[in-house]
């Protein structure tokens, strides 16, 4: 297989599919460490395998004790390249085509109360900080989302956004009155920042130096402030919470798949286990086992 092909793979994933750079960075990975598998142990080009090739693979990445989400991120990786090379006449079979995900455990992900959000959100924050704390918990988004933001996803008198999600796919999210005023104030910081550096950019998040804010400030933020409160926290905790208390509080599970952007209602209902979980520890640390 030439560098070529893959390079077109990657291209077709950025272009037609609206993948992020970081979902086409993991592809580009997981494949080259597949080519190089075939090419070391088999010395063969990976549109000439065989489903032999593929099972010692896999019987690799368990050997090497990769966990099942690994393995299964990895086997999706394989599954649509091949996929793509079949529709392009690249391959004249698909190897890769009934093979099995490994059964992944349900982990349910991590979340923190109403009070605990309350008391991050009282903290003293700086106007940059509040409104990304704001709408990641207020709006559910995800840190890709915030920072893919723009001046003109807002619309202040209606209390909306645009959203920009997987697949580039667009969706409404409302924010309420506190959201609202965060924007307000972070607005007029940003105005002066724009004009101090000189800046014309639509992006909203940019930091008192004038950068752009990224994934990784956002991250490093997120887990600094829950640190004060003794809490192991990521800005997808703060996803969480969003959606486990909207559903708490009495909100349609399709509600709030539209308000998550999930493509499957299966993936919004993790949030009602988790709501279910809860219930029954308040029952018992009330009433005993």
């Amino acid at each position: 297989m030439s560098i070529q092909d893959l390079a077109e793979y990657l291209d077709f994933l950025d272009v037609e599919r609206g993948l992020s750079q970081n979902t086409i960075d993991a592809y580009r990975r997981d494949l080259e460490a597949f080519i190089e598998f075939c090419e070391d142990k088999f010395s063969t080009d990976v549109k000439n395998i065989s489903r032999l090739i593929v099972n010692t693979y896999l019987r690799y990445l368990y050997e090497k004790h990769y966990n099942p989400t690994s393995i299964s991120r990895k086997i999706a990786s394989l599954r649509g390249f091949y996929k793509w090379m079949s529709a392009n006449e690249l391959i004249t079979s698909n190897p890769i085509d009934t093979i099995e995900m490994p059964k992944l455990p349900q982990r349910l992900p991590k979340i923190l109360t109403v009070s605990d959000v309350k008391q991050m959100l009282s903290e003293n924050l700086n106007p940059l900080e509040k409104v990304e704390l704001e709408l990641l918990y207020g709006s559910g988004l995800r840190v890709s989302e915030l920072v893919d933001l723009k001046t003109n996803s807002f619309d202040l008198s209606q209390k909306y956004l645009i959203a920009r999600g997987k697949g580039s796919k667009e969706r409404i999210v409302p924010f309420n009155k506190i959201s609202a005023k965060a924007i307000e104030d972070y607005l007029k910081i940003r105005d002066f920042i724009m004009k101090k550096f000189h800046l014309d950019t639509k992006t909203f998040l940019i930091n008192n130096q004038g950068r752009f804010v990224t994934r990784q400030d956002i991250y490093k933020f997120i887990h600094k402030l829950g640190e004060k409160f003794h809490k192991n926290i990521s800005p997808h905790t703060m996803r969480h919470s969003f959606a486990t208390h909207l559903l708490e509080n009495g909100a349609d599970l399709r509600v709030v798949q539209e308000l998550l952007g999930h493509s499957d209602v299966s993936t919004t209902q993790l949030y009602t286990h988790i709501s279910k979980k809860r219930l029954k520890e308040v029952y018992f640390s009330i009433n005993g086992n």
